[in-house]
């Protein structure tokens, strides 16, 4: 029998100690994001912390199958109590860093304390080191990796880059040259903690309770995973090949969601940047479709360094919200993981001070500098004075909700519970992906809620916002692992083909929890192939203990509600779950929402998830998942 094996490391005495879950709190977590809700929940709970003080804890779980081999086990979920937001904040990233834990015999790392001085961590099986970082603090989190992996080859590298160092409250944390736990500002929490990185090495095999049977488990995941309508394109084109749709659809956040249409998106910000800058692929452990492109800038005023950037976030964050050219994406993207900063926070902040330039509400005087749309110098330079804490930098820093108090302004930020919204503007495209946005436990974001049967090749959704499309063929709708039964009946309606949004997002979020504590991607062809009936069996093979497919599911619904239930106490109130003021005001290119049929939809949604009309867990649905 597998249970979830903890390292807590206290930075204040150098001082880390060993244990275990046991076997109810391993299944009712399942690992990963499961693992760290309920530990911030059990510690931090109406305790009020500081987000940037010790008494915070920073912690990190790989997933229950991730280092195993199971197709796309790669991922690992960090935690803490948010400075950008206030609440939980959380973040996924791949790549190798949860399978080298996992081999040096731990499952979650949880850090307590401050350091007096920076420091960095080595893990391995035998021990955890502590190194004096005093020569790593102050340089990029680029030449923090190189550095260490020279000194610790075929390690997994976990670091920080100058914005962690500088209390930037959307810096991330850095996973090796090309991956991140991006939201939410962790990077921050580490930072302030004194932690410059974390390096994980070891050769240890990760177990499980039945090999033989969970080497059939994998294979037959692997087919399923290739038999999904997603996986060619995927393969072929990674999340970039979704971009052309929202430019057709009207739903570019273009200069900070003005409402303005750009009629050439498709033609120069589609496909075809694949053919004119990808140079190689990069892929996560035990992932073939290797859906990351790697750009070289190898000409023009950009040249530099590879850099995994041709991907949709970057490519319409930057290029859509804050005007820049591929080529000026690609910089913005550099520099963005060198700094160690998240790319839709530190995008949509800009794009807001470029917005309030254009309003006259910021002066060239208070900047230093002109901000007009497409001046890409000025861009790069207003990125790095807030990744530096130079001039007007310290305040955008602060992220856009805080910015724009400091600054006077009102309906500038686009951000909804203090996290700035990504990349899509529902305006133009509503859907369960949208809708997530409003109803996400960690604030505006789209990678907690989503149709695992979305086509983008159609817009359709109904005048009372509670239905989208549904457009494949009927055997799709017989092989979609909803259960019960009745359940999938209720969320797609095959006979007018269409989804129901609130049932699929709350439904969809309980799902996507389960794939974060599990440590699988969320991608649509392992999203879409995947469900509870399957991922149950291959937990129970994994783990040796027994797991229902209701139980899985209701394991991830256990996770989102412990959250919510944080995040009332930490000072949600249900005004907090809105759209920003300008998408309920009529623009150019779009049409605006209807806020009382949006409020309509999010209220269905509370009601379906057992919560009243303000958002807050009901005790009966509480009692039913043993809260």
């Amino acid at each position: 029998m597998q249970t979830i094996k903890i390292i807590e490391i206290n930075l204040s005495t150098h001082n880390s100690k060993v244990y275990y879950l046991n076997q109810e709190q391993s299944k009712r977590t399942l690992g990963g994001m499961g693992v760290n809700a309920e530990l911030i929940y059990e510690r931090l709970k109406n305790k009020a912390v500081d987000p940037l003080g010790p008494e915070n804890i920073l912690v990190f779980s790989a997933g229950t199958l991730t280092g195993t081999g199971f197709p796309t086990g790669s991922r690992t979920e960090a935690s803490a109590k948010s400075p950008l937001t206030g609440r939980f904040g959380t973040s996924n990233s791949g790549f190798f860093f949860g399978g080298n834990l996992k081999r040096a015999g731990y499952d979650t790392i949880v850090l307590t304390g401050q350091s007096d001085q920076p420091v960095y961590l080595v893990l391995s099986e035998q021990d955890v080191q502590f190194k004096d970082a005093t020569k790593l603090w102050g340089i990029d989190a680029w030449e923090c990796t190189e550095l260490l992996e020279t000194e610790y080859p075929k390690s997994s590298i976990a670091t920080i880059g100058n914005a962690g160092e500088n209390l930037v409250r959307y810096a991330s944390i850095q996973n090796g040259r090309n991956d991140a736990w991006g939201r939410t500002g962790l990077g921050a929490v580490m930072g302030s903690k004194n932690l410059k990185a974390i390096i994980v090495n070891s050769n240890k095999k990760v177990s499980t309770a039945d090999p033989d049977k969970y080497k059939n488990i994998c294979k037959t995941a692997r087919q399923m995973v290739r038999n999904s309508p997603f996986h060619k394109p995927f393969k072929q084109f990674g999340t970039l090949g979704a971009s052309a749709a929202y430019g057709k659809f009207g739903a570019l956040p273009t200069r900070n969601f003005s409402g303005q249409t750009i009629p050439e998106w498709a033609e120069k910000y589609g496909k075809n940047l694949l053919e004119l800058y990808s140079r190689s692929h990069m892929t996560c452990e035990s992932c073939w479709i290797a859906c990351g492109h790697m750009v070289d800038i190898n000409k023009g005023k950009y040249q530099g360094d590879q850099l995994k950037a041709l991907e949709i976030t970057p490519t319409i964050t930057f290029c859509a919200q804050c005007s820049l050219s591929a080529e000026a994406s690609f910089k913005a993207t550099e520099l963005c993981q060198r700094f160690g900063m998240d790319m839709v926070s530190a995008g949509s902040t800009v794009a807001m001070a470029f917005n309030l330039y254009e309003d006259g509400k910021l002066s060239k005087e208070e900047i230093g500098y002109s901000l007009q749309w497409g001046d890409e110098e000025a861009f790069i330079q207003l990125l790095t004075d807030i990744a530096l804490g130079n001039g007007i930098g310290k305040i955008l820093a602060k992220g856009s909700a805080e910015a724009e108090k400091l600054l006077n302004s009102d309906g500038y930020a686009m951000q909804i519970k203090n996290l700035e919204i990504p990349m899509i503007d529902p305006r133009g495209r509503w859907s369960t992906y949208s809708f997530g946005m409003l109803s996400n436990i960690r604030g505006g974001d789209h990678l907690r809620c989503r149709n695992p049967f979305e086509n983008l090749r159609f817009n359709l959704t109904s005048s009372d916002m509670l239905w989208e499309a549904f457009k494949f063929p009927v055997e799709y709708y017989e092989q979609a692992d909803i259960v019960p039964a009745s359940l999938k009946k209720e969320i797609i309606d095959l006979e007018n083909s269409r989804v129901n949004i609130p049932k699929m997002g709350k439904w969809s979020e309980d799902l996507i929890t389960v794939f974060n504590s599990l440590g699988i991607c969320i991608r649509p062809p392992i999203l879409n192939a995947m469900g509870p009936t399957f991922l149950a069996e291959a937990y129970s093979v994994a783990t040796g203990i027994d797991m229902s497919p209701i139980e899985l599911m209701q394991s991830g619904e256990r996770t989102w509600n412990l959250i919510k239930l944080y995040n009332l106490a930490e000072g949600e109130h249900p005004d907090d779950s809105k759209f920003p003021k300008k998408f309920f005001i009529p623009a150019d290119g779009v049409k605006d929402l209807d806020e009382s049929t949006v409020e309509a939809a999010l209220k269905s949604y509370y009601a379906i998830r057992g919560w009243d009309e303000q958002g807050v867990p009901q005790q009966d649905k509480l009692s039913s998942l043993n809260i």
